[in-house]
């Protein structure tokens, strides 16, 4: 009896193996899931929907873009001043928008290049930072095209208020801008967009200047730029080359008796009216800044990053462009930022603000400031060629083809 429930045990399971392979192989033809084979997934709602979209974006990115777990950002001044805050502006939208993908820690008042601010160029074309907004004057010892912004009393200031600032506006955005972006990609820098620094105002302790005389033997701080140091000569002043952290120092020592900078970027922000009781408004020179990437790190990115960099660049550039120029244009800038950015700066006259902190403003006349003019033919004459001839005429062309304003310079063109 016992071995006959032993047979019948060994029958039973026999059956049963048989039946679970059988079940098996019937599931398999008729296509059970694969590891290779995802779920169906629920119909998501329209917020799903977006999410899926930015998600497989995302995915995209990430098969192509390997990101760096931080990457550097150059700025020569500090956080305060509306360059800085541009800065700010431009690495936070970048991060948000990425969603948190590419994080900039940005390195204020240059502590990246030790202190000699025109090493900046140098330091972003190396990789040594990938992202700066960084000054044309501090460039253009490496980029010899860039001083074509600190030709002495190049900008024409046209018949209506606001016109010199349209004249820049015209060199940015047409060929000659172009033709300088070219040249510092080819250096390994890629520039986004255009902001400001300002027009150049000088001021001193001692006396007021409206004449070229004025400046005789005044020793002035400029920045390390040897086209500075040729105009402040060939006007008469004694030009001396200093780092802006140490011309804070000079001025209040009065180791030096005057400086040159834009009115709402720095005059206003550092305190300059503490230090120098004059100044004098002839818009000499303007210092673009530039939004500027590494290009090694741009050529990295895939397209959607690429459009999100740019985008944020131009936001932050519009910006910062509009604070150098309020209350100084024509009202363009206000207008941009009250209705673009919902915000009104605390200063909207800059002029009548420096007055009442107690400085004395001279503003030159047109015949006033070509006098000056007149005085710079030899730095027009070394720094052309330099700059190139084909560069000048085109931003010469750009202002008058923009504006129909003539642009007058005391230099004559090779014939070629």
């Amino acid at each position: 009896m016992a071995k006959n429930t032993f047979y019948i045990a060994i029958i039973i399971a026999v059956v049963v193996i048989v039946a679970a392979v059988a079940g098996f192989a019937m599931l398999s033809r008729k296509g059970a899931p694969t590891a290779t084979t995802a779920p169906p997934s629920p119909k998501p709602s329209v917020a799903t929907k977006t999410t899926v979209v930015a998600t497989t974006s995302t995915t995209t990115t990430q098969a192509t873009t390997h990101y760096k777990k931080e990457y550097k950002m150059s700025v020569v001044v500090g956080p305060n001043s509306p360059w800085g805050q541009a800065a700010k502006m431009w690495a936070e939208e970048i991060e948000k928008r990425t969603h948190g993908k590419i994080k900039i820690k940005i390195y204020f008042a240059g502590q990246l290049f030790a202190g000699k601010q025109t090493n900046e160029f140098q330091l972003l074309s190396q990789g040594v930072a990938d992202f700066a907004v960084g000054s044309t004057i501090n460039w253009s010892p490496v980029i010899k095209q860039l001083n074509l912004f600190t030709l002495p009393f190049f900008f024409p200031e046209g018949k209506h208020k606001g016109d010199i600032y349209k004249a820049v506006d015209a060199v940015e955005n047409g060929v000659a801008g172009k033709k300088i972006f070219q040249i510092l990609e080819k250096y390994g820098v890629v520039g986004l967009a255009w902001g400001e620094n300002g027009f150049r105002q000088i001021t001193n302790w001692k006396h007021p200047i409206r004449t070229p005389s004025d400046l005789s033997g005044l020793k002035i701080r400029v920045v390390g730029s040897p086209i500075f140091i040729d105009t402040f000569k060939a006007l008469g002043a004694n030009p001396t080359e200093m780092n802006w952290a140490d011309a804070l120092t000079a001025f209040q020592q009065r180791v030096v008796d005057g400086q040159e900078n834009p009115i709402n970027i720095v005059i206003i922000p550092y305190k300059i009216y503490e230090f120098h009781k004059y100044m004098t408004v002839w818009d000499y020179a303007i210092d673009p800044l530039i939004f500027a990437v590494n290009k090694k790190d741009w050529d990295s990115f895939d397209e959607q990053t690429k459009k999100i960099i740019l985008e944020a660049a131009i936001k932050a550039a519009k910006w910062e462009k509009a604070m150098a120029r309020v209350g100084l244009d024509d009202g363009t800038s206000l207008k941009i930022l009250k209705e673009e950015f919902n915000y009104t700066p605390k200063i909207t006259d800059p002029i009548k603000y420096l007055e009442e902190k107690g400085m004395k403003i001279t503003i030159l006349t047109p015949q006033e400031r070509d006098v000056f003019k007149s005085k710079v033919a030899s730095v027009y004459k070394k720094w052309v060629p330099i700059i190139g001839e084909d560069l000048v005429k085109a931003a010469i062309d750009d202002i008058e083809n923009a504006l129909g304003i003539k642009v007058n310079i005391p230099y004559s063109f090779s014939s070629k």
